[in-house]
């Protein structure tokens, strides 16, 4: 923890601050979680131990809910579990995955002490629960959960009063952060990681948070000076600047004033119409395509959730071939749509059509994000490989560069993203020389090869991506 300090800034109660000079990728702090669980809806996929995605998992005998890679992980996990699993038998049923956390905490408070670590820097009493904040549908959530907590928390256990369960649970509700699978890909669970708790927000940060192997790490983004702030997004920056303020208001309790918000930055570029020959569409026309495009996008989220992948391109489709005439080319909403169809498109294997719509789609993100955004970093990937899958190796390799030179400041050399993404460098570098070589004779071997390999389909688009780390109610 040599690279930061915690102090007071004016108007935020704690914070961290640089205690020395940092620069783009430099690696501020790494942290275990306190505690942590798998989410409800995934806990017969993912091991409870570390968190991996399997298709084979073997259950706990006794609870019959924990499930585990191996008897190595099984061993791992149960100096938590071995609370854990009588509790959920004595109690007939498992309770929710706030309540889980909650009970780990517990546990390893009443083992350990509310510091576990020399490198801790805060405790877990000493963080915001925002309790007397939360609206009374909330508070009613709140409640329940306290009830249930105490249904299901062990008699020969330490007993707990209800302003520390709230407290525990208000804690989870406003600063548990999401644990990724171990491609990084998916959230699959929930931990509370204290240091990463005293980190502000600010919607143009000078650092990201990353999991990597189980652990977060606090990476920069640039050039941090000693004595600035340490800051990281809670939200998403494609978002317009009063998006951002509710979602941070109603998830966090502050009134964020940002310099990108009290100046609403970048928001004319996110509702832009076209300019065509230097004059611009009628804001009127704007306006009408914007709202058509706000419906429509439901209408797409709809059936993508319901798994009807060439209804989402037909709705897409007949979005695009109105609002593009109309809109910018940073228009967050026709972003969403070059975003979603290029990923469908590409998991039905119309590689060609999707780079396309994925090119456009970083085009874009590259006027809006920081340059070494993490989402900017991953769009960028998933371009170059579909620009590669459809045979624009020249435009694929580049992509694929340009996506490990952000990923190698926003995720480091060793993260499992960012060695594939290097396998996949040498690769298309390999095959750049080969079409520089003779441009016939690679495209004869590239079709030949996928003749005897057939290209296999790709993952399923997620319903919901991970641009907000930060776990939402």
């Amino acid at each position: 923890m040599d690279n930061v300090e915690v102090f007071n800034p004016p108007g935020k109660g704690r914070g961290l601050r640089a205690a020395q000079e940092l620069w783009a990728g430099d690696v501020l702090f790494v942290e275990a979680s306190f505690s942590a669980v798998v989410f409800d809806s995934m806990a017969a996929n993912v091991c409870h131990s570390c968190f991996r995605r399997q298709q084979k998992l073997h259950r706990c005998g006794s609870c019959k809910f924990a499930q585990y890679c191996d008897r190595t992980c099984q061993r791992a996990g149960w100096d938590e579990h071995k609370l854990e699993c009588p509790a959920i038998k004595a109690y007939d049923k498992v309770p929710n995955e706030s309540i889980r956390l909650a009970a780990r905490i517990f546990w390893r408070l009443d083992k350990e002490g509310s510091v576990v670590s020399d490198h801790q820097l805060t405790t877990i009493e000493e963080l915001e629960d925002h309790v007397s904040d939360l609206p009374e549908d909330d508070l009613k959530q709140l409640k329940i959960d306290i009830h249930n907590f105490l249904d299901y928390w062990p008699r020969n256990s330490k007993p707990h009063n209800v302003d520390s369960i709230s407290h525990i649970l208000g804690v989870i509700n406003c600063n548990g952060f999401t644990v990724s699978d171990q491609r990084g890909l998916q959230a699959v669970g929930v931990g509370l990681f204290p240091n990463l708790c005293l980190v502000n927000h600010d919607c143009w940060p000078n650092c990201t948070v990353i999991l990597n192997h189980g652990k977060v790490e606090l990476r920069a983004l640039g050039n941090v000076k000693a004595g600035d702030e340490i800051t990281i997004s809670y939200v998403d920056y494609l978002n317009l600047s009063q998006e951002r303020k509710q979602l941070l208001k109603e998830q966090y309790f502050f009134d964020c004033t940002c310099e990108h918000c009290t100046n609403h930055t970048k928001d004319d570029l996110k509702m832009a119409g076209r300019v065509v020959d230097d004059v611009k569409v009628p804001d009127e026309q704007v306006k009408e395509m914007t709202t058509y495009s706000f419906d429509m996008l439901k209408k797409m989220e709809k059936a993508r959730v319901d798994g009807n992948y060439h209804e989402v391109v037909k709705i897409c489709r007949e979005c695009l071939e109105k609002v593009e005439p109309v809109l910018g080319d940073t228009h967050i909403y026709q972003l969403r749509m070059w975003s979603t169809i290029s990923e469908v498109l590409s998991y039905l294997q119309y590689f060609y059509e999707a780079a396309t719509f994925a090119r456009k789609m970083v085009e874009g993100y590259q006027k809006l994000y920081h340059p070494n955004n993490a989402a900017l970093g991953m769009a960028t990937m998933r371009a170059g490989v579909t620009h590669w899958q459809s045979g624009l190796i020249e435009v694929g390799h580049g992509m694929i560069c340009k996506a490990y030179s952000i990923l190698l400041i926003t995720h480091g050399p060793t993260h499992p993203i960012t060695k594939d993404l290097e396998a996949m460098r040498q690769q298309t570098e390999m095959e750049l020389r080969m079409f520089n070589q003779n441009e016939y004779v690679y495209h004869q071997m590239r079709e030949a090869a996928l003749k005897n390999q057939p290209m296999s389909m790709q993952t399923e688009p997620v319903v919901e991506g991970i641009k907000n780390l930060f776990r939402r109610k």
